[in-house]
Parts: structure tokens; C-alpha cells; sequence
């Protein structure tokens, strides 16, 4: 039968029927419907019209199936039950989760904040997959539209309508030199901020302007080299009094690392949000509902942490 004929069916009259013989009784049976007793016996009517079977004999005051509703009772017992886990409000087990999920990242994410949330991830649904991929600024809506990422972890560059968003915290930048750099030691100036070569990591083309904004009044500096991973500076660090600028997260996780020391930026520069997208289509899957709490909360924390320690707040 195809779903186009099916529609024209209730299929209400195929649980009628289960708790008929449930009960035995049409009696019993319209309490559990909720119905009168001679409401049930026209769904009755209807049922044996239906299958075109009488489906109950009478036998004193007890209904005695026949085999045919013997027969159709055991058919529907897998799809009834189906259905009703369907239909049902079901509670997300983490632990027995095993989907794979979709995040859009920048570097500065990828590197500095997703990886003090993964260990509570991993610790609460230990069978999911985790697949990183770069934000698409430009077309974010498309890409978290449908087939595409189910969040997004970024500083917004625009406003996305259509998108739903929770703020994880403010961002920064600073500064990195080695501990042979001129300035090792001492507080750096703007006009020393202008005067060394610079190395940009994991500053995003939206910060980047924010910089230059910044800069704009002062001529342009030298910016040596630009790349996702901070090894691509250190490799010149020996060769060139680079100054490395970098979201203040990553210059406070990797300092004492490589023996680096940590600057403010010489100048005025305001904090940045930093932002959980994502498109209304999962906003009500309990998965994905999970997975941004746990985000929020986890990288959240992070970042105000941070923010207080640098004293940028």
C-alpha cells in the first residue's frame, strides 16, 4: 500500500483493535480510550469493515478474538512500539551517543580554547566524532545550513540573521618576543612596535583589520610572516627580532612553553566576542543542545578566566 492510500486510513483503529484484545472487553477498552462504550463498538464496526474480518466473537461477556486478529495484533506489536519510542520525549544519554558532529573553527579556536573543552566531551559521550573545519566568514549561513556544519566557533564579522548565537567570552591580542628580542626585557612602545619585524599567528582576517584600524593613523609595519601555527615564528626567532602578535589566549598558553616573553600591545585595542553559532535546524536536538552547553560552559569559562588573569577585565 503506498503512503498516499494509508493516509486516507486511521490508523488510530489499529490501536483501538490492540487494546481490544488486550481486554478482552469493549467495555474495559473504552476506559482506556477514553471513549463511551457505544463509541468503541463503532470503532469495532469500522475495524471489521476495514480488514474484512469479524475480528471478536462473542462469548458471554468476553470477546474471543479470531485468528486473523490474532494474526494482525503480532504484525503491529514492532510498529506500534516504533512509533510510540517516536512520538516520545526521549532524554540524550551522552554515554551512548555515537554521532558525529560538525564544528566550524578558526585557528585561534582550533589551538586555544576547543582543546580545555575536549577532555569533558570525551569524559561524558567517550563514542562521538569531532570533525574541525575552517569558518567560512562570507557564507556562514550557508555553511551551517542544511548538509553542512551543525556549529560554529568564530569572532562574528557581520550580523547573521537567521543564526542562533551564545557569547563564549571577549578576546585579546598580545605580544610574544623571544628572550634574546631588544625589547626582552623592557616595556615595549609603540614606536617599538613599529620599528621590528612582525609575525602575525592565528590572527584572522577580521582581527587583522581590527589591528590595522587600530594602526591606521601610524606607518605600516613590516608583518614577515603570516600563518595558522606559532612553529612557522619560531623557526625565525634565532634569524630575526620578530614580534609576534597573537590572540592573548594563545600568547598565555605558549610563553612559559618556549621560554617567550609576553607584551601588551603599545597601543588601543578594544576585546573582541567571541561567539557559538549555529543554524535554527538543530536548535531543539538534544545532541546538539548538549554538545553547545557543554561548549559555553567549558570555553566560557576559559576565556573569562583569562581575561581576568591578563587583566584585561
Amino acid at each position: 500500500m503506498d503512503l498516499e492510500s494509508l493516509y486516507r486510513h486511521d490508523l488510530n483503529l489499529l490501536v483501538a483493535l490492540v487494546i481490544l484484545l488486550e481486554e478482552r472487553s469493549v467495555n474495559r477498552a473504552a476506559l482506556r480510550l477514553k471513549l463511551s462504550q457505544s463509541a468503541t463498538s463503532r470503532l469495532l464496526g469500522r475495524l471489521r469493515q476495514l480488514l474484512d474480518d469479524p475480528l471478536f466473537i462473542r462469548q458471554g461477556h468476553q470477546l474471543v478474538p479470531t485468528e486473523r486478529a490474532l494474526q494482525l495484533v503480532q504484525q503491529l506489536q514492532g510498529p506500534l512500539s516504533g512509533l510510540g519510542e517516536l512520538l516520545s520525549e526521549q532524554s540524550f544519554q551522552p554515554q551512548t551517543c555515537h554521532r558525529r558532529f560538525s564544528i566550524a573553527a578558526t585557528d585561534y579556536a582550533t589551538q586555544t580554547i576547543l582543546p580545555f573543552a575536549l577532555p569533558r566531551v570525551y569524559r561524558e559521550a567517550p563514542n562521538i566524532a569531532l570533525e574541525f573545519t575552517p569558518v567560512q566568514h562570507e557564507a556562514l549561513p550557508a555553511q551551517l545550513g542544511p548538509g553542512g556544519a551543525d556549529m560554529a566557533i568564530c569572532r562574528p564579522t557581520q550580523v547573521y540573521s537567521g543564526l542562533q548565537s551564545a557569547k563564549l567570552g571577549l578576546v585579546s591580542v598580545f605580544c610574544l618576543v623571544s628572550p634574546s628580542h631588544p625589547l626582552a626585557n623592557s616595556t615595549m612602545s609603540l614606536q617599538d612596535y613599529l620599528s621590528y619585524p612582525h609575525a602575525l599567528i592565528a590572527i584572522s582576517d577580521g582581527v587583522k583589520a581590527l589591528l590595522d584600524e587600530a594602526l591606521s593613523a601610524h606607518p605600516e609595519r613590516r608583518v614577515v610572516i603570516r600563518a595558522y601555527h606559532l612553529e612557522a615564528a619560531l623557526a625565525l626567532l634565532e634569524q630575526l627580532p620578530l614580534i609576534i602578535t597573537v590572540p592573548a589566549d594563545l600568547a598565555y598558553l605558549v610563553a612559559e612553553r618556549y621560554q617567550l616573553k609576553v607584551h601588551s600591545l603599545p597601543f588601543e585595542f578594544q576585546p573582541f566576542d567571541y561567539s557559538l553559532l549555529w543554524h535554527p535546524r538543530v536548535e531543539h536536538s538534544p545532541e546538539q543542545s548538549w554538545l553547545r552547553d557543554l561548549l559555553v560552559q567549558e570555553c566560557g569559562k576559559l576565556i573569562d578566566e583569562r581575561i581576568r588573569v591578563m587583566g584585561l577585565a
